[in-house]
């Protein structure tokens, strides 16, 4: 999704907390005294295409270590954020801050 999108488009990525079991499942195992394994549900689509997976606790530092190194080698496709100018920006906050009222004795 990444590859396809690098000139335009965007990649949307969620990570959720889940159990994998229905609530009534989970008030069962709760009250049975049975620990809960929760896993990291992740969804990444952009827009037309959805693909998601289920990572275990075991797994998610491999699965963290990937992700990162996927997402530093498609950095390079981010656009820089326009700046303003410092001494612009400064000037400007005074001719606002000149036009309040004065106040009255």
């Amino acid at each position: 999704m990444f590859e396809h999108s690098t000139e335009k488009g965007t990649v949307w990525v969620t990570l959720k907390r889940s159990s994998l079991k229905s609530k009534v499942q989970r008030n069962k195992m709760a009250t049975a005294g049975q620990p809960l394994e929760y896993r990291c549900l992740i969804r990444a689509t952009n827009g037309k295409k959805t693909i998601s997976t289920s990572v275990g606790p075991k797994e998610h530092q491999r699965f963290q270590a990937s992700y990162a190194t996927i997402l530093k080698a498609h950095m390079t496709s981010l656009k820089k954020r326009e700046r303003k100018d410092k001494k612009k920006a400064a000037g400007a906050d005074k001719k606002e801050g000149s036009s309040k009222k004065p106040k009255r004795a």
